[in-house]
Order: C-alpha cells, then structure tokens, then sequence
C-alpha cells in the first residue's frame, strides 16, 4: 500500500487556495447585498413619484366633485322652498303626462266654458294622451293624479256711487268623468268660493282691482282606458286666463 506525505508547500499552497476563494465568496455577497439596495432605493423613489402624481391629478377631480355636491344640495334647497316642487318631481318620473292652459273668450269659447289648450306656453301632452272635443282621454288603466287650477277676477262693485253694495258672487270648478265602466258622468272634485266677502279689500274694490283668488283641486284616482275628463266653471267671464293662472292635467303614476 502507497503512503502519501504532504510537503509544506504544499499545504501553504492549499491554504492560499482556500484564502483565495473565501475572499471571493466575500466580494459575491457585497455585491449582491448593494445591488439589492440599490433596486430597494430606485423603488421607494419610483413609488413616491406615483404617488405624489396620482395626488396632485386626483386633487382637481375631487374638488370639482365637492363642488358638484354643494351646487347640488344648494339646488335642492332651493327646489324644496317651492310650493309646486313636489308636483314638479312626481311629474317629472311619470310615463304619461299632459298639461293644458286655459282660455276664455265670451261668445266664442266651446259651451260657454274654458277652452283647454295644448302646445300652448307650458302646455304638452305625452304618452298617448289626447285632447279630443275639450276632453282629456286616459290612454291606459291605472294610477292617476288629476289637477286644475281657475284664477278668478271679480268686481265687487254694485256701482260707481261712494258706498255701493258689495255683491256676492259663488264660484265653483269642477271636474267631470264619463266612464264606460260607471256608465254615466261622476263628479270626480269640485270647490266653491264665495267672492267679495273680505271687508279688509275694500280699497282695492275702490280702486277697481276687485276680488282675486283661485281654485286648485288634485287628487289620486283609478281611471280606465278611453275615460274622458273636463271641467265645468260656473262663473267663465271672471277667470284670469294669463299663463299659469287657470290650467289642467293630468299624470301616470
């Protein structure tokens, strides 16, 4: 059997061997440590840029935002101070509307009475409503808030002399449905005002302003398919026919 022997160079030559790599293995790990710093660093500044961008580009859109909202709340605030805003936003979500103006003109108005208009300042109709011989018809079965207002005028003056009697004078409105299903015309609403009965107006009556006021009716009703509504107005001469003061309709809720 062979027998080995090592030498002293030998083994100073494996220690070298063995210095060498470990300093190699030192300088990797250095390496390999900065790098990963380096890359750590490039990304915290990467994502301070992102975000410091997406602040300042979101900024402009959350202020408008703001904005919005408080134009829309002072909006609404507005809105809800008017008296016909609720009947304005029941309108505005109905499938089917219509809305006519009314006018009167002695000797030529239809039976002495109102003549509703449509395409007319504010008036329209929508959703198969129709405007036929005075009358609105119903398009379909179902849910129905029905409305009009007449504004009346009157003089209360029996005559020109300095204490002249203060006349009475009744005034109604009313609105009328014919109805296969009932078989007959129904009074659906009516009001009754009695005018010149306020002594407080007595220098308006002097000055011949007279006696103002309106009658307004609105309710919810079952109406069928093909029904007709219209009104009847007891004292037409008096109304005050300006836009907006005497009106019908009617709207699908």
């Amino acid at each position: 059997m062979a027998a080995y022997t090592t030498a002293p160079e030998d083994v100073e030559m494996g220690l070298k061997e063995r210095m060498v790599v470990l300093v190699e293995k030192k300088s990797s790990t250095g390496l390999i440590w900065k790098v990963t710093g380096a890359l750590l660093v490039m990304a915290l500044c990467l994502g301070g840029i992102l975000l410091f961008a997406w602040y300042w580009n979101g900024r402009p859109e959350m202020m408008t935002k703001s904005s919005y909202t408080e134009a829309l709340i002072e909006k609404d605030t507005t809105e809800k101070s008017d008296p016909h805003y609720r009947l304005r936003r029941i309108s505005s979500k109905a499938k089917a509307a219509i809305h006519l103006e009314g006018s009167y003109e002695e000797g030529e108005s239809l039976s002495d009475q109102i003549e509703w208009r449509n395409g007319q300042g504010q008036a329209f109709a929508q959703g198969g409503f129709r405007l036929e011989n005075n009358q609105i018809v119903i398009p379909q079965t179902g849910l129905y808030f029905v409305y009009s207002q007449a504004s009346f005028r009157v003089s209360c003056n029996d005559g020109d002399e300095e204490g002249a009697g203060k006349r009475l004078m009744p005034l109604s409105h009313r609105i009328w449905r014919d109805s296969d299903s009932v078989g007959s015309k129904v009074s659906l609403m009516s009001a009754v005002r009695s005018a010149c009965q306020n002594t407080a107006q007595e220098d308006s009556y002097r000055v011949g302003q007279g006696w103002y006021n309106a009658i307004y009716l609105g309710a919810v009703f079952q109406l069928n398919k093909g029904d007709k509504l219209w009104t009847e107005t007891n004292q037409p001469s008096e109304l005050e026919t300006d836009e907006g003061k005497t009106f019908f309709g009617v709207f699908a809720l």
